[in-house]
């Protein structure tokens, strides 16, 4: 049984959740809630080497299902070096991407089917899944202007393996996150990414101190 809490942060490029996900680090730590930040594809010094291979579109020539295995070779490393560790700790984990995104990524490239992906989480991970997903919504067309407008700030002239697929790839990429929203909204909360920061902040932390208000963060102030 875990004792802490594992939060995760999904949605397309561009769409704030890295920012809102280390906004909650923040705000959990000023409460005196020990607090890990991590993300996906990466966390653990071999999962990063995989991410840069991930991200390099290195793999991509050998389908979606493969990519699908090379990011849960990375995820089930993150998963027990680091997250499982953690939470046995009573810390919480906040991860920028888990594996929602393999979900809406590999289906949204029609290379991996959903029945696919769920397989192999159950073979790798035996059905471990986060307390609380916010998964934050965005036009992809703001969301591209994002994205370029960041690469130039960070004087990037060429994207990674997803920030570079066209404008359809990440439409249905928004439209596989929504229904992952709809079919599990136990976990997940879809949050409008085009909101000033500060409000979507703040409907973050109300959703975190509401779904674990038995917890020991009752106390928590905004």
């Amino acid at each position: 049984m875990r004792l802490g809490k594992f939060i995760t942060f999904e949605g397309g490029e561009g769409s704030g959740k890295s920012t809102q996900s280390k906004l909650l680090c923040e705000w959990l730590e000023n409460n005196d809630i020990q607090t890990c930040w991590t993300r996906e594809p990466g966390g653990t010094p071999a999962a990063e080497i995989l991410r840069e291979v991930i991200l390099s579109g290195a793999a991509s020539p050998f389908g979606a299902e493969f990519e699908v295995l090379m990011f849960y070779a990375a995820r089930m490393d993150h998963v027990n070096q680091l997250i499982i560790p953690k939470l046995n700790k009573r810390d919480w984990v906040i991860c920028d991407r888990f594996y929602d995104s393999t979900t809406a990524y590999q289906t949204a490239s029609g290379g991996a089917s959903k029945a696919f992906i769920d397989s192999v989480h159950n073979i790798c991970l035996q059905g471990f899944k986060p307390d609380l997903t916010f998964i934050f919504d965005i036009d992809p067309e703001i969301a591209r202007d994002r994205v370029l407008s960041r690469a130039a700030l960070r004087g990037e002239t060429v994207l990674d393996r997803f920030e570079s697929e066209g404008m359809d790839f990440h439409k249905t990429v928004r439209e596989q996150f929504q229904q992952i929203g709809l079919e599990n909204a136990d976990r997940c909360h879809i949050i409008d990414a085009e909101q000033p920061i500060e409000l979507m902040q703040q409907q973050v932390q109300e959703i975190v101190k509401t779904t674990f208000l038995t917890y020991e963060i009752s106390g928590l102030n905004a």
